[in-house]
């Protein structure tokens, strides 16, 4: 096996991220100016992220995670192996993001982060396909400037009642260190559900007409689902976008480790599926000697789950 040279991602990603410092929640929504200021708050709002002197703009994250992926591709593994079997569903991803942006402007796209290692994947392969190398034939004038002058990326975060500060904490960091713009939705149903904070942050942003999303064929819903498909059943309407509809459970675990990308630190502790603190525990599958194994060393698809209430 070759392995090819590894640019640096943002904020030296191979780095832990710098500590967050959790702020009270407030009574009532507003704009944020800062992502990691609003850490806790438990309120529907926006956050624009800052600027700091240390990180590279978005086109240079962009061009190096690009770098990054297209390093990996070009190494050599057994046709049989997990890291070819990777290879191959990378390239079916990006192709997934080239068609997207061959239907909708960059304006029009959003995507659905929450910090676990599906979003994860998905938001790392978004950012390597928004590189002109891989949209040659799929771009046309207007999009390419619009990628070439992007600030960040629209994203949506929805969130249960109960989150682990550690997502919490992983999701403002790596939404600064990849450039997104996050609006944060709280659910608590009936009040407060996944789809109305999908209807509200349409109405926020009216013009996004798709939003990628980290769905698995595995997981709840995802039998069916394809790489893009219309919301029905009441929702509101936009195209839902998967580029790693059928990866599997392996394959999300060798991408992010083959990589070298930071990732949420309750993976290291057994957890293998991230939802709130009351419905999520380590995985059982994991547990050894009176503790747990990460979350990498699990294999089995239908096993992911088993941490879940």
């Amino acid at each position: 096996m070759t392995q090819s040279a590894r640019s640096p991602l943002p904020q030296d990603h191979l780095k832990p991220f710098p500590p967050v410092s959790p702020t009270p929640s407030q009574p009532a929504a507003e704009p944020l100016d800062n992502a990691r200021a609003e850490v806790n708050r438990n309120v529907n709002s926006d956050t624009t992220p800052s600027e700091p002197n240390d990180l590279p703009p978005l086109p240079d994250v962009v061009s190096r995670i690009h770098a990054r992926v297209k390093a990996f591709l070009s190494e050599t593994h057994p046709p049989d192996s997990l890291l070819a079997s990777v290879q191959r569903q990378t390239r079916i991803s990006l192709d997934v993001v080239s068609s997207a942006l061959k239907r909708y402007k960059l304006s029009e796209l959003s995507v659905s982060y929450n910090g676990g290692k599906d979003c994860l994947v998905l938001l790392i392969l978004f950012l390597a396909g928004l590189h002109p190398e891989n949209n040659t034939e799929a771009q046309n004038t207007e999009s390419e400037a619009q990628i070439a002058a992007a600030t960040f990326i629209p994203s949506i975060y929805a969130l249960p009642p109960d989150p682990f500060d550690a997502v919490e904490d992983f999701v403002v960091t790596s939404a600064e260190a990849y450039h997104l713009a996050i609006t944060k939705y709280t659910t608590l149903p009936p009040a407060s559900t996944l789809r109305s904070s999908f209807e509200d942050y349409l109405t926020r942003h009216p013009g996004i007409r798709a939003i990628f999303v980290g769905t698995r064929r595995t997981d709840p819903h995802g039998a069916q689902l394809t790489h893009f498909d219309r919301t029905d059943g009441g929702w509101p309407d936009f195209m839902r976008v998967h580029p790693v509809i059928d990866w599997h459970y392996a394959e999300i675990w060798a991408f992010i480790r083959h990589l070298d990308l930071r990732y949420c630190s309750l993976y290291d502790e057994g957890y293998t599926s991230l939802g709130g603190t009351s419905d999520t525990h380590p995985n059982p599958k994991l547990q050894s000697d009176g503790d747990y194994l990460p979350a990498y060393q699990l294999t089995e698809d239908v096993e992911e789950r088993l941490g879940r209430n």
